[in-house]
């Protein structure tokens, strides 16, 4: 997945984000800078240490302290917002995870045990391991593992589950009808395998365009989420910006890619050495839109 570009100090963003050719796609391609090679990976804490905020029991990460979280205005026409970042000064950033093809038990564990948040957006065609398989998940040791029970087993270690599409599509090129099918097809299954519908949409690519968004809100959508920085093998940072830094508010994008738990570890210990927290993106959201 490629596209997006960050603009600083705003949440919302409102024009098509740039095509990509794949869904996840090297630093390189994305025009991003790379974080040069890490150190060695970093144990991830069990809990949270004092001092911390964390969330309630079912709900992981920090929490926004009262009047910190800017407000993402309601987009004039009426449909969902397209966001790209929150409006916080707090180091916080957030974490969330594309398709669904590699079901490592690892990672399953670090989200489970040391109570990390996470928003996974989930593909049909990955969780299902139907067709063609993303090149870059091709080689997993645990492409298709679990399937939908490890999407259940994701929800129950805390993380949400949001919608992807069934078939991981470039949106604008279908019509209102064909987008629809694509988003509400992905959110009955969510529903179905889950309990709960998804509230977020994350359009393959980055593409959107007004009818992905009338497509969303027929759906049950809230808000298009889209990110500031990607997630590449090995935990590195591609950034968007040319200081190469992490930023308050900043949304990162991983893929469920082999070596994820190895990679996973190296970058919530890399988050947390610069100083950041984890946020809860649904709690920041709901402080963003009330």
């Amino acid at each position: 997945m490629t596209g997006g570009t960050r603009a600083i100090g705003t949440a919302v963003a409102l024009a098509v984000m740039a095509a990509g050719t794949g869904c996840a796609i090297g630093a390189g391609k994305r025009g991003g800078t790379a974080d040069p090679a890490p150190p060695a990976p970093s144990a991830i804490r069990p809990a949270d240490p004092p001092g911390r905020s964390p969330g309630p029991p079912g709900e992981p990460g920090v929490l926004p302290r009262p009047g910190e979280v800017g407000r993402i205005p309601r987009p004039p026409d009426g449909l969902p917002p397209v966001i790209s970042s929150i409006p916080t000064r707090r180091k916080v950033v957030f974490l969330t995870i594309d398709d669904g093809w590699e079901q490592d038990p690892g990672f399953l564990a670090q989200v489970r045990d040391g109570r990390i948040p996470i928003a996974a957006f989930v593909t049909r065609d990955a969780v299902e391991a139907r067709g063609a398989t993303d090149p870059t998940a091709q080689g997993g040791r645990f492409l298709g593992a679990g399937k939908w029970g490890y999407v259940r087993d994701l929800r129950a270690a805390g993380a949400t589950i949001e919608n992807h599409t069934l078939t991981h599509p470039n949106m604008p090129a279908l019509g209102y009808e064909g987008q629809k099918a694509e988003i509400c097809g992905t959110s009955r299954l969510i529903r179905g395998h889950t309990g709960s519908a998804p509230t977020l949409f994350r359009p393959p690519f980055g593409n959107h365009n007004t009818l992905t968004r009338r497509a969303a809100k027929a759906c049950g959508i809230d808000a298009l989420l889209l990110w500031t920085a990607t997630v590449q093998p090995g935990g590195k940072i591609a950034y968007q910006v040319p200081d190469k830094r992490l930023r308050p508010g900043d949304v990162l994008l991983l893929h469920f890619r082999p070596g994820l738990s190895r990679d996973f570890r190296v970058l919530v210990g890399k988050i947390r050495r610069r100083g950041f927290e984890l946020g809860n993106l649904h709690a920041y959201l709901r402080a963003a839109t009330r």
